[in-house]
């Protein structure tokens, strides 16, 4: 599974705090045991001065010679109002070669030239999923399940003009298709926690998760899939945990919880609450 880093501040203003030098910053978080490093592939996505996206990716680990360094560069020039980060974990539904499932096409986050998304967690059949993206279908270009759930998202929130809207058909289509298969003991999802943004006034941050999945990484007094964030009034931080070993200005984003921070008069307006998904897609809780 992978490693999220958000960021929406009221003025333009590095990352690399987050993304390099705090005790739990995102490239600490990449390689903490051979188990769990976040080998996959990286990636760091943010708005130019224009509003458009640009995104740097690789396809190791931020911590392995030759990705470090790239890494490093990307993460110095990641200046703005809103700076999205992914490390890679991949996972494999479609129980592919371990060679088909790395490359750029599948790094995180995704783009469009105004929308990132980077997403933590699996959707296990993206083939029936693929139907749903309706028009995008063929934009899409790697092997990555996520990434269809990024076009999934894309296209529901176009429908809706809102990404919590969006979000909630996303999920009720996931539970279409597991139905569709006779509801199997996989469920519809392993984690839907994604970060999503369209422009460089807004960040939105879902967190939903099924089963046990283990501890944080480097925060194991956490779930693995309980996001973190951290408010201050010129700027909000959110990730898959927190980013600072000292947790106590680190608040918890739960499964089935949004966060949307918006630039609004020189600062950033928080708003959190729970995702209204339908009674009728039985969610299986996380394990305590």
């Amino acid at each position: 599974m992978c490693r999220l880093f958000g960021q929406v501040a009221a003025e333009p203003e590095s990352a690399e705090p987050w993304l390099v030098k705090r005790s739990a910053s995102l490239l600490a978080q990449s390689n903490v045991s051979p188990d769990t490093a976040q080998k996959d592939g990286w990636g760091i996505g943010w708005f130019t001065d224009e509003g458009r996206t640009r995104v740097e990716k690789g396809t190791g680990g931020a911590f392995e010679d030759g990705e470090r360094e790239l890494y490093l560069k990307a993460a110095g020039e990641a200046v703005s109002s809103v700076v999205v980060g992914h490390l890679r974990h991949a996972s494999n539904p479609l129980k592919l070669p371990p060679e088909q499932l790395i490359g750029l096409e599948n790094s995180q986050p995704f783009e469009t030239h105004t929308i990132l998304f980077a997403h933590n967690g699996a959707i296990p059949f993206p083939v029936e999923t693929r139907p749903f993206t309706g028009v995008h279908e063929p934009k899409i270009r790697g092997i990555n399940d996520s990434e269809v759930l990024f076009w999934l998202l894309v296209r529901n929130t176009e429908e809706h003009n809102d990404p919590l809207t969006g979000y909630v058909q996303t999920v009720a289509d996931l539970y279409r298709i597991w139905e569709a298969k006779g509801r199997p003991a996989i469920p519809p999802f392993s984690a839907l926690n994604v970060l999503f943004t369209r422009g460089p006034d807004e960040l939105w941050a879902f967190c939903l998760w099924t089963g046990d999945h283990g501890t944080g990484l480097l925060d194991t007094h956490r779930r693995y899939f309980e996001m973190a964030y951290e408010v201050l009034p010129h700027r909000v931080v959110v990730g898959s945990e927190p980013f600072d070993r000292e947790h106590g200005t680190w608040r918890s984003l739960q499964s089935g919880s949004y966060l949307s921070a918006r630039r609004r008069g020189g600062r950033v307006d928080l708003e959190t609450g729970t995702i209204p998904i339908p009674r009728a897609v039985e969610i299986q809780p996380p394990a305590a």
